[in-house]
This record gives C-alpha cells, structure tokens and sequence, in this order.
C-alpha cells in the first residue's frame, strides 16, 4: 500500500484528499498534518465523515511516507519544505502554485513537473514531484491546448470563466460568506488572474513562438463548487475539422470528453471529469469547458497523478463520485 501524507488537512481540497485516499485500494492516509486542528478528529471539519473513519488531525509528520501531498495556501509549500525535509524515496505532490512555473520549478535539488496528464503525461510518469494545476488553469488549459498543439492559434484567445465558493479556500472573507454570496455574482483579478503564467506555459510549450494575448475574466458565482469557462478565438476551418482536432488530441485521455451537446456544470460536479463542446460562430471557435475545481481543478487530479507516478491504473479511486456538496 502506497502511505500517504497530507499537510495542511482542514481545507476544501485536503477533505476531497482525505476522502478519495480512503477509498483508494492501493493508498492509505498515514497522517493528516495541520497544527492548529492537533488531537481533533478529521470528522470534525470535514463532517461528512463522521463514523467514516477515525482519523485523527496531528502536528506529528513522518519524513518516510511514500507520497506527500502539500493542500497549503500559495507561498507556504516551498517554506514548509524547507523547515521539513523528508526522504529521497517520498514523492511529492504540491496543490499551491509554488512551483508551476519554469522559473519556481527547480527547488532543494528537486524538479516539479507540472502535472496536467493530458500535457505531460510521459513526464508525470517518470516524476517524483509534482506541481499540481491550478483549477481555473486546467479548465481552460483543456478548452485550448489542443488548437495550440496544431499550431492554430493565429489571434488573442478570450476567455470568461466562473467558479464556486470553494474556490476561494475555506478560510473566511468579505466575498465567501452565504450573505454576499447568494444570488450574487461578481468578477475578481480581470486579466490578470494568477492562474495566466501556467495557462501561458503550456500554451508556449506546445504551440513555440505564441505570442497571443490570453484575455481572461474571472468570476464568482453563487454556488458551491464546479469551474465552467467559454473561450473563443478565430479558428480558420469547419466544426468538423475543430471537432477532429479535439478528439484526437483528448484520444487517450481517461477523463476529458468531447461532447457534440452543449454542456453544463452539473454534469461534472463531484466527478473528476473534465467536458467540453465546441461551436463554430463565423470565424470564431467557441469552446466550453466545465470541471469540478476541486476534483479535476485539485485533489481528483492530485491522485490522478499519483496513480501515474506508481503505474497504476490512471482511473483507479477516480470512478465514483467523490464529495457531499
């Protein structure tokens, strides 16, 4: 059995963690670190586990486990690692952005390999430390990538994109709380979201010379947790010839698929699914993409690439349902 630890365990996405590692057969949760829960039963913050398990919250760590997952808020993972290292042997997969990027990707001797597997699924594979995606950035990663793999990107890509109030943490704000959400609807960082610096890696990585601009408005919606973006850019050829592009690229993948419907959140929610429908409007290609943000936009993709890291069946703890809300 792979002994798994998670650091940082009272969030949205170590509960998603926590609940996919229980019911994953070859994983089991070795400890869930987080000092200021320390002695409290997991039940406690994440509720929905009561008489599920008996998992206690510990400010103890064991440097010998086989993975490490990091569900930390952005800047914390690389200085938590500093202050704990842990054995050569122990793989490490980081959900915080603290190493998404070329330039952050290098750290203590280690190499991150951003881990989107319908990217660099080979990399993964080889990996011993992961950068985990963003959520937003998986969305809309997964709604473009496979143009930019063809080289067809030619114009600026526009892109509007909502997610739910899990999406902000766990921690509570002026704009998290039931009041200021319900029936409510804003948008936050437009065009300069921190999400843009990975979206425009992969792009580069896969479509050389891309020197397009990434327009990109996020927004809070009123519910609880899913991403559902529309993108458009020019697209010189039919629906036919987009849809042919896209299913090929997404060919192999376990968990991306090409709808000829239009698409709706709830199709993906609590699943780890990422769909997506494509329009052809003039001589613009309108995509849509939805994910649940914490599945598919963090935890779901987390053991998704775990499983690729120890030769697993990619699918494997992945096929049911994963959440309560």
């Amino acid at each position: 059995m792979i002994k798994a630890g998670i650091i940082g365990g009272s969030g949205f996405t170590a509960g998603e963690l926590i609940r996919i590692l229980l019911n994953h057969p070859a994983a089991e949760i070795d400890f869930v670190f987080t000092t200021s829960k320390a002695g409290q039963p997991v039940s406690d913050i994440h509720q929905d586990l009561y008489g599920v398990t008996d998992l206690k919250f510990t400010d103890q760590i064991n440097k010998d486990v086989d993975v490490l997952f990091l569900c930390l808020g952005h800047g914390n993972s690389s200085r938590f690692l500093e202050e704990h290292p842990f054995a050569d042997h122990t793989k490490i997969i980081d959900l915080s952005n603290d190493f998404r990027l070329h330039a952050d990707a290098h750290f203590q001797g280690k190499q991150f390999i951003y881990g989107l597997p319908e990217l660099n699924r080979e990399q993964i594979e080889k990996a011993d430390h992961i950068a985990n995606p963003g959520c937003f950035a998986t969305a809309i990663q997964q709604a473009i990538l496979p143009l930019a793999a063809q080289g067809m990107i030619h114009s600026d890509i526009h892109v509007n994109a909502v997610t739910g109030a899990t999406g902000a943490g766990a921690s509570l704000s002026d704009t998290t709380s039931f009041v200021w959400r319900d029936n409510n609807f804003s948008h936050y960082k437009a065009f300069n979201h921190q999400h843009l610096g990975e979206i425009n890696q992969s792009i580069a990585q896969l479509q050389h010379g891309f020197d397009k601009a990434v327009h990109f408005i996020p927004n809070r919606g009123n519910f609880s947790r899913g991403i559902f973006a529309t993108v458009y850019t020019h697209f010189e050829g039919d629906l036919s010839k987009a849809q042919s592009i896209y299913r090929n690229f997404y060919k192999h993948a376990a968990f991306t698929h090409i709808s000829e419907r239009p698409i709706h959140m709830k199709q993906v929610v609590n699943t780890n699914n990422c769909l997506i429908h494509l329009e052809k409007h003039g001589d613009q290609l309108l995509i849509t993409s939805t994910i649940d943000n914490l599945l598919k936009g963090a935890s779901g993709q987390a053991v998704h690439n775990m499983n690729l890291i120890y030769g697993l069946e990619e699918t494997l703890g992945l096929e049911f349902k994963a959440s309560y809300f």
